[in-house]
């Protein structure tokens, strides 16, 4: 029987930008679906002790910009630590996945959601702007403004608080957030462990 994974992400999070492509790759690789579950954050960290990136430490902040330039050199990825549309709110782009999901499949909503966050970590562009978010999907191939509307409907930002009520559920507290057999894996620091769950 084919494994999945469970993909909770939020596409600001420069992590799950980290991580995406592997991800796809080793769930190709292995013949395992992707079920990409976009999701509100800030409500996690509401209920989870999480602070949102303005409120935390200086060193914490310092630090996590080391974390990425060093991941980003790692893995050979194009990134801007700092770039100029950050911090931004999500939740855009977030249904405009959904959307993709609900009525193109998973495959497709994987690659729009691959697509938004290299445009906002590596094309210094406004995950935010409707315009923006509509040229994105439209370079991949799709209807930007077709899924801008669908993304606009009352059943995908039901779907976004149910994957949100679903995070909490499980106890998510981060971005991204993998789960595989029930077994959860918290960032892309841990998509060894990850390949290795779907091995099993």
């Amino acid at each position: 029987m084919a494994k999945s994974v469970t993909y909770f992400l939020t596409p600001q999070s420069p992590w799950a930008y980290l991580g995406h492509e592997r991800l796809v790759a080793l769930a190709k690789a292995q013949g395992a679906a992707i079920d990409i579950r976009p999701f509100d954050l800030g409500r996690v960290f509401s209920v989870s002790g999480g602070l949102p990136l303005s409120k935390r430490a200086p060193q914490r902040q310092s630090y996590r910009l080391l974390e990425m330039a060093r991941w980003a050199e790692h893995l050979g990825l194009p990134m801007n630590v700092q770039p100029k549309f950050f911090p931004v709110s999500p939740d855009l782009a977030a249904n405009l996945i959904i959307a993709a999901r609900t009525s193109l499949g998973a495959d497709v909503a994987l690659d729009l959601a691959g697509a938004i966050m290299r445009a906002l970590w590596a094309e210094e562009k406004n995950i935010a702007d409707e315009d923006t978010l509509a040229q994105i999907a439209d370079l991949i191939g799709l209807d930007g403004r077709m899924l801008l509307r669908s993304a606009a409907t009352p059943g995908v930002q039901e779907q976004f608080d149910r994957n949100t009520d679903e995070a909490i559920a499980a106890n998510v507290f981060g971005a991204p957030w993998y789960v595989v057999d029930g077994e959860a894996f918290w960032g892309q620091d841990r998509l060894d462990f990850v390949e290795r769950a779907l091995n099993k």
